[in-house]
């Protein structure tokens, strides 16, 4: 993993959202570094704030209900200070963002080269020759066959991979120095979705570029990532480099998404059961462990006050301390029960 420069830094992020008169956090004490080269995995359910952390990097929640403390610095700039003309010349310029649905990114009134151009027109100085130019590359070089076609097509002339593949050629028109995937290959058959990590990676080897990648599927991450920052109730449970994370997950909330999915190498035929839901914004438990009401059967007093990120290993950080008590309903004890049968 090349960690020579950092790309960005995320240093006690708060996102907020207005609900009738008062505020809740969607996401709190995110803290994160993303490096040149790197594909950064964002995991967790849904509700778990994924989506909101990508959306506040590139300030795109509606003003007047959301309120984004703490820094976001790329390069120079804290991002979370700029205004909205600043930020638009870093959108799509320097950071590029995959939405998760590419029939809502895209517009259903314009044609798709026109679309990929608009980008062009705005952070270059290319003209009007080049840019025709320049889509047909993308769209060739994101696996679209015919793109003289495609360029005058709209998007519900599409399929769903071709839309995403469209939405990828928009992000990396200007070859960004950072790009954001919020859930790519979600609603892909699976030969789409190799295909669109392929030409991920492929883009990176191309640019060094950074990529966060916001995924709930941890095949997806698995096989893509260097490190994987687990999110649960709006804040990061656990962060670590993949190999560690999948080989030495500790906290409860970690080891209760890696075995609840199918292993086919595996000898253990249980899977885990999640109990419970992610809390809604409005009833999100503010102090304790967050995870804790889902593993009722763990002793509260396991479970710290406020929950810190502890440093377990090289790179490799937990929150909460109810890690060294957990085990699985269905177990005994957990590691200090292991060490004290010892």
């Amino acid at each position: 993993m090349n960690t020579s420069k950092e790309l960005l830094k995320i240093k006690n992020l708060h996102t907020s959202f207005r609900i009738k008169d008062e505020y809740f956090a969607a996401i709190e004490d995110i803290n994160l570094t993303l490096n040149e080269n790197e594909v950064l995995a964002i995991v967790g359910e849904s509700g778990c704030g994924k989506s909101t952390l990508a959306t506040s990097i590139v300030g795109l929640h509606p003003e007047g209900n959301t309120k984004v403390e703490g820094e976001i610095t790329y390069g120079d700039r804290n991002l979370t200070k700029l205004k909205e003309d600043q930020l638009n010349k870093i959108r799509g310029n320097d950071i590029g963002f995959i939405f998760q649905d590419p029939l809502a990114a895209l517009n259903p009134l314009m044609r798709i080269g026109d679309q990929i151009a608009e980008t062009l027109k705005y952070h270059t100085k290319l003209s009007e020759k080049e840019r025709t130019k320049r889509v047909l590359e993308l769209l060739d070089q994101v696996g679209i066959n015919m793109p003289e076609r495609v360029a005058r097509q709209y998007p519900h002339q599409l399929s769903g991979g071709m839309r995403q593949r469209v939405v990828i050629a928009i992000a990396i028109a200007c070859k960004p120095k950072i790009m954001i995937a919020d859930e790519p290959t979600t609603a892909l058959d699976v030969t789409i979705q190799a295909q669109i990590l392929d030409l991920l990676s492929d883009l990176q080897e191309e640019t060094n570029a950074g990529i966060i990648l916001i995924t709930h599927d941890l095949g997806v991450v698995a096989e893509v990532a260097d490190r994987v920052a687990v999110m649960y109730a709006g804040q990061i449970i656990e962060l670590a480099p993949v190999e560690e994370l999948f080989g030495n997950p500790k906290h409860p909330y970690t080891r209760s998404l890696l075995n609840s999915i199918p292993q086919i190498d595996s000898e253990n035929d249980r899977l885990e059961v999640i109990h419970g839901m992610v809390p809604t914004l409005t009833k999100m438990p503010r102090t304790g462990c967050r995870f804790g009401p889902r593993v009722p059967w763990i002793d509260e007093s396991k479970h710290e006050t406020n929950p810190q990120l502890h440093e377990v290993g090289q790179d490799h950080l937990v929150r909460c301390t109810c890690w060294k008590d957990f085990h699985f309903e269905h177990e005994e004890g957990g590691l200090n029960h292991e060490l004290h049968a010892n």
